[in-house]
Order: structure tokens, then sequence, then C-alpha cells
């Protein structure tokens, strides 16, 4: 029987538990001979991020038990954390442990093993932190990328490239640690060739961020294994190389950008390179992460790219770009960037609309498909999930908006007629980043209540080449707050969502456009901020960290150049032009968008009499991984919308708005 019942007041069995349960699930994936192995966040376990392996589905096992947590801060985003390799016969681990950011190595051969420390303990918390690992020729050693931490400053840090011996021999004397290059100031992890004669890896520099210009540098490794001076072979200003990997003893892949568009291409190492398959579509993505993989050698001639998130296959013979078999299509419309392959199968982390993140394993001839993993916690049925429907929206110069539009949906209600849905506004992070249409349990938790949720890839998100991306350059704040608000108006005009009820939120940049169409656009009734970036000269001066320290180069332009620009767009200095309430969430441990700027802002919204509400979380950093804290904030959100918005929301706690 369906019960008629205001769109928010209708009753769900999608509870904030289950969101938070969903919060987890596999991060990265990779192989080694025939195993599938992967990372994987538990919410339940304080948000550590467990090792896993599995031989067929069904027979995952956990390599390492806690307290292990195999994640690293490299760039505070970090760096992929492991590696399995061979050395002498022996199958041997090396990872990261959040703890103290040391590499361990672990015998995996040698059932009674524990994990050593193969590298030094740094004088301070933290001083040393490893990412992107990599074995050395011969699985002598682990190459990985090492910051030093050098001062007090967020942006004191040093990057080297590193080789740690398996001996442990570094883990007591730091004169055993072996540097091998310092390029740049950013770089990924060194590579050797299969045949150990040369290493390859990625740098940049500021103010450049890894999707504007990045440079592929190539060095010789001599028999003493030390590394040439290397040599660039491609990149530099605008063009941006994301990944590359070698395709044999004198050749590799890459993805780069130089016609605006992230395509693979075959170099050789005199620098000459042939567009495998030339399209406009972007068969890469933005370096958020070192070790991050768009693509994978299938060793018959074709590969698995990602384009734009979707799986496909690169035929490097005919240029030809194909799609996966519908149905593989359909259950499965985003892979993440961690590409691996083994025999006859393409392995990865892959969600859909129905389905939630898992590990798995694709025949790309006969479509069939392997599942290593179900889904992080329990999916409810799905008559309670909604279903995305991707949208393109025209701006008023006739730019171009996509959007992936949630609708509320809840077969045991309906809304009484004539009344329009409540709606939410998501904006993305990064704001390098992009939405794709997968199953989101946070947006299902809102839309199975009654509540519209549409998630806006707005100028400056990726996915739609260079040209796209760059709408937002200087324009932060303008294009992101301007297309952001034409999408809810139009959903309003169309009668798809109440136009007197649409909020808007999201998270890092995100929670920095929400805070800035606060200040300027009448368009919402109130907003939900996390995590938020809301004082652009506290970034640009040394407020935050230093992958980021520079961002706003691009984003807003150079300071102090551009210092009224700054200060004009920053939402800490437009508290008085609040033009509606503000919900702020934050974690205390956060290193790239400090509690510091949120505790100003929240001071100053108390004295212009802005209504606000504020929760702080100890314990996490940059996004929220435990259990309880995603639990406390989704109640949070729903309380406040529904204070604001106007319907009651049952079985919540109440959110206390200071007024």
């Amino acid at each position: 029987m369906v019960t008629i019942s205001r769109y928010g007041t209708w009753t769900s069995p999608i509870s904030a538990d289950d969101a938070a349960a969903a919060g987890g699930g596999p991060l990265l994936a990779d192989t080694h001979r025939e195993q599938v192995w992967w990372t994987e966040s538990r919410p339940a376990e304080g948000g550590r991020v467990a090792l896993l392996r599995a031989n067929t589905p069904g027979d995952a096992r956990e390599v390492l038990g806690a307290p292990w947590n195999v994640r690293n801060r490299l760039h505070e985003y970090g760096g992929r954390p492991w590696v399995v390799f061979e050395r002498g016969g022996a199958d041997l681990l090396a990872f990261t442990h959040w703890t103290d950011q040391r590499v361990y190595l672990l015998d995996l051969d040698d059932p009674t093993a524990e994990p050593r420390a193969i590298s030094p303990a740094p004088e301070v918390e933290h001083g040393f932190r490893y990412g992107d690992l990599a074995a050395g020729p011969g699985g002598s050693e682990v190459w990985c990328v090492r910051e030093t931490v050098t001062g007090k400053g967020r942006t004191d840090v040093r990057r080297d490239l590193v080789a740690l011996p398996v001996t442990g021999a570094a883990a007591e004397d730091l004169h055993a640690v072996r540097v091998l290059a310092a390029s740049h100031h950013f770089m990924t992890g060194a590579r050797p060739s299969p045949d150990g004669r040369h290493a390859a890896w990625i740098g940049w520099n500021h103010p450049a961020m890894p999707w504007d210009g990045t440079e592929l540098c190539v060095a010789d490794i001599a028999e003493s294994g030390e590394l040439s001076e290397p040599r660039v072979l491609c990149g530099g200003s605008g063009e941006a190389v994301c990944q590359a990997e070698w395709t044999s003893t004198d050749a590799l892949t890459v993805s780069t950008d130089p016609d605006g568009w992230w395509n693979l291409f075959r170099l050789e190492l005199d620098g000459t390179r042939k567009n495998l398959g030339p399209v406009r579509e972007e068969l890469g993505g933005p370096l958020w992460q070192v070790g991050a993989r768009w693509f994978a050698d299938l060793g018959d001639g074709r590969f698995a790219v990602l384009r734009s998130g979707a799986l496909a296959l690169l035929d490097s013979k005919t240029g030809a770009l194909t799609d996966l078999p519908v149905d593989v299509r359909d259950s499965l419309t985003s892979w993440a960037a961690t590409l691996a392959v083994r025999t006859g199968e393409i392995v990865g982390v892959a969600s859909g609309p129905r389905r939630g993140r898992a590990v798995v394993a694709l025949d790309p001839d006969s479509g069939r498909v392997r599942r290593f993993t179900a889904g992080p916690g329990t999916l409810p049925d799905e008559r309670y999930l909604p279903v995305p429907e991707e949208r393109i929206l025209t701006g008023p110069d006739g730019e171009r908006i996509p959007a992936y539009v949630y609708r509320p949906r809840n077969p045991d209600f309906m809304a009484p007629e004539n009344e329009l849905p409540p709606f939410l506004v998501h904006v993305h992070g990064g704001p390098t980043g992009r939405v794709s249409p997968v199953l989101d349990i946070d947006f299902a938790y809102f839309t199975s209540r009654g509540i519209g949720v549409v998630a806006v890839n707005y100028g400056g998100s990726t996915g739609y080449g260079r040209e796209f991306r760059e709408r937002l350059r200087e324009n932060w704040g303008v294009v992101d707050v301007s297309d952001c608000a034409t999408v809810a108006r139009a959903l309003g005009a169309e009668g798809t969502a109440d136009p007197r009820r649409i909020a808007i939120r999201g998270g890092s940049a995100g929670g920095w456009t929400t805070a800035s169409s606060l200040t300027c656009v009448d368009t919402y009734r109130c907003g939900t901020a996390m995590y938020p970036v809301l004082d652009l000269e506290g970034w640009a001066n040394g407020g935050t960290h230093d992958f980021e320290s520079r961002y706003l180069d691009g984003l807003v332009g150079p300071y102090p150049e551009q210092r009224d620009r700054y200060w004009q767009r920053a939402p800490i200095n437009r508290v008085q032009e609040m033009l509606a309430p503000l919900l702020i969430l934050q974690g205390l441990e956060d290193e790239i968008c400090p509690a510091d700027q949120c505790e100003r802002f929240v001071t100053a919204l108390a004295q212009h009499g802005v209504p606000h509400a504020y929760l702080a979380f100890a314990g996490e950093q940059h996004g929220f991984r435990r259990a309880d804290t995603i639990r406390a904030v989704l109640q949070a959100e729903l309380s406040f919308y529904g204070q604001v918005l106007g319907f009651d929301t049952p079985g919540v706690p109440e959110l206390e708005i200071q007024r």
C-alpha cells in the first residue's frame, strides 16, 4: 500500500549506518602472477585501509590484519601504497603503513614471517613519507617517491626518487637509502624498463598542476645502479602526461594531451611518438594520486582504456576504439583509474547505477564479468535506489553543462498532488574532478526520503577535454557558481524541482562553491559545506599542503598580483553577504583544508547573525572515513534541510542551528 506523504518525510529502509558501510569498499587493484590484489577502506575500523588478495572469486583473504593500515600521505592524497614482486624465486610484498609512514617488507612465502621496516624512522612524526612503490631491477630494491619534511610550514617538503634495499639496511641507517633522482619538485615513482637499462617517471613543477603540464623523464641505469642525467621525452607547458608504461625495452606507451585530449601514444626512446588511436575523448585523467592507471596493455596489440571513466578497448593496430558489450556497460558504467591485466582478463574497480564499487575481472572478448568482492555494505532493494539521468543544460552564453539527475524514489510513498520535490545541487570536489552516473548511497539516503539530487559537472570538470577544463582558469568562484545555479534554475523552471526549496552541498572544492554561491546567488535556501576552502589568501600564504599550494595560480590568478581578486571572491571575506543558512562539517586533522579557517568563518557567521551549524570531527582528515562520522554527517544534513526547507525528519536527531 502506497502512503501519501510530503517529499522529505518518507520513511526509508536506507539508514545512515547503511550509507556509512557503503562508504568503504575497494580502492586500488593490481595483479601479481594470476592473483588479484586490492586495498579496501573499512569505515567500521576507523577508516583503516586493508590489503587483500584472491586467486578466484570467493577466496579473498586479508594479507595484513589490524592494525596495519596500507595508506600514505604522499601529496596528502596518497600514492600507490604497495607492490608485490619476485626476488630469487620468492614473492615479496612492500607496503606503506599510515601510522608511521614507513615502508615495510613481508616475505609472502614464509607463513611465520612478520612485516619488517626497510625505511628509516624519521626524527619527527611523519617526517618521511613514501608512495608509488615499484620493484627495482632484479628485485633487490624497492623504488618509490620519498617526501622529506624540511621545516614547520605545510609547504616545507622536498621530494626525491629513492631506492630502499630489501635487506632492511636503511631501517637503521639513513645513508643506506639511495637517492636515484630529483628532477622536479613533484614526481611519480620511477619504473625500470624490462631489461633494467632505463628508468622512466613523470615530473612537474609549480605553479603547474599535473593536469596543466608535466614532463616524461627517462634516464639510463648504469651497472652500478646509478641513474644518468634524465632527458625529457615528451610533455611540457600545456601538455600533461598522466601515465607512462614500458611497452618494450626501448618504447613506452603514454597517455598525454598535446592536442587537448588525453590519448594513447607509442613513444620511442629517441622521442618519436605515434598516436595509437586519435579521438576527441579523454583516455586519461587528472593525476591526483601518483600511480593511477587509465590504461593497461592486454599484450595482443589491444589496450584496456578508460574513456572518461567508462571502460573501452583500443586496438593499436587499427586505431579503433570499441565499447564493451551493452550488458556490461549498463551494469558497470564507471571504472576507477586502477586498471590491471592478468591472463585473458581486465582487472579493476568498477561500479554502476545499481552496484557499488567492487573488484571485478572482465573477459574483453566474451564480456564475462567475475566479481571478487561484493559492493560495500548491504544494498537495499533496487526499488529504493535512484536511477541517474544524464542531462546537458545550456548556460547563458550557450555553454554545455553536463549533469546527472537523481529523482526521489521510494515504492512505499507518493507525494501529494501538485507538490514538487526539494532538490540538492551536489558539487564535486577538485575542482579538477567529475561525477559519474553510479550508485551513491549518500544520494539514495536523500532520494528515498523524497529529496532529489542533481550532480553537476561544471566548467573545470575532467572528461570533456582541456578546453572545457580550462573554462575555470582564473574563474573559480565564477564559472562553477554560475553553472551550478544554471542547472538548479533549469530544474526548477521545468518542474523537476521545487524552485523555492533548492539547497547546495559539496566537499572540499565543492564546499568552496557552496559557500561562494550563498554569498552571491539567491537560487538556494541553504547549503552544506564539508571540509571547504574558505580563505584564498590563507591558501596562497602557506595555509594548505604543498601539492595544492599553487593551485590558485590557475584557478584565481597569480598572487599577489591578483590579491584583490583573492580577497573579493573568498567567502570568509563576504560573510555579511550570506543569503541563506549554512551547515559546515570539518575534520580536525585536515592538512588540505585546515580546521582553523572553518573556525574563523564560523565566528564571523555568528558575529553577523547568519543562521548556521558547525560540526567538527576529531580523527578525520580531508574527507570522512569513519562510520560514526559518516552517520552523524548524514543525519545532521537531513535535519538541517528539514528545518530550513520545511518538512519533518522523523527518526533523526535534531540539529541545533545557531540563529
